[in-house]
């Protein structure tokens, strides 16, 4: 038994002794090592560089210590490539992560949004990470993100009330209705945006839309004309308490009760 075990010992002496003295083209075969203790040690050999690291960081079975070990070691010299292949590592923590995306291209964050096996704090980081450059994105990009973006990254650009943008967010597939009547709901809601939403046939016909869109003080007239006649009367009663305000409206919706003997 003792003697199984010294060699156990040997082997083991042998092979971290391999890790360290191993030449570049090895490194390539001995970085997909099962042993997490072996790969702590191949990080000490001196031939080992980016390329060996990003061939270790495709692995989805490294551990949050090796991947810090790595970053720690590297933290200083840190490539593009290397900082995107440590991002998007599943075992990377949500602390790393966040210190890192700063260093990302903006399309690099989206695509980590829909990485296979990104973590839920991965995605929101990234995301948050995308939202705070909207602001000073040039609109090409801001098209192409409305396109690509997650249902957040959309109801972002949604706010921005820019009418070519917005007209390309009601496109998204990924964009909720609850996005849309937020907006509708808020001070960028323009005229223009509101005719956009109530011309679209895969929104205007969701009930909460159009209650929105005839409460909002800035809808075009033309709406209560074309939708009154099909509104249920508790609806038209609803939208009367809420636009006395506004008497052509008033007038609009009380011809339309005194049309039905209401």
């Amino acid at each position: 038994m003792s003697n199984s075990i010294s060699m156990n010992d040997q082997d083991s002496i042998k092979k971290l002794q391999k890790g360290i003295t191993a030449g570049s083209e090895e490194l390539f075969q001995l970085v997909l090592d099962p042993d997490c203790d072996f790969l702590h040690t191949l990080l000490k050999n001196p031939q080992i560089n980016e390329d060996h690291l990003l061939v270790l960081l495709k692995r989805r079975d490294l551990s949050p210590e090796l991947i810090h070990s790595i970053y720690k070691r590297n933290q200083h010299s840190l490539s593009h490539r290397t900082t995107l292949a440590l991002v998007k590592n599943p075992a990377t923590s949500g602390t790393l992560v966040r210190s890192l995306l700063p260093q990302l291209r903006l399309f690099e964050l989206v695509d980590l949004c829909y990485l296979p096996g990104v973590s839920p704090d991965q995605k929101l980081a990234a995301e948050l990470a995308i939202i705070q450059r909207i602001p000073t994105t040039p609109l090409g990009n801001k098209m192409t993100l409305a396109r690509r973006g997650t249902a957040n990254i959309v109801a972002e650009l949604m706010k921005e009330g820019q009418p070519q943008l917005f007209e390309t967010c009601l496109a998204s597939p990924r964009l909720r209705e609850a996005a849309i009547y937020k907006f509708l709901r808020g001070a960028t809601a323009s005229a223009e945006t509101i005719s956009m939403v109530a011309r679209h046939s895969r929104w205007n016909q969701r009930p909460n839309l159009r209650l929105a869109i005839l409460k909002n003080s800035k809808t075009p007239e033309i709406w209560f004309t074309l939708w009154l006649p099909k509104i249920h009367v508790p609806m038209i009663k609803q939208l009367l308490g809420s636009c006395r305000a506004n008497p052509k409206r008033k007038s609009l919706l009380e011809a339309e009760l005194r049309k039905r003997g209401i």
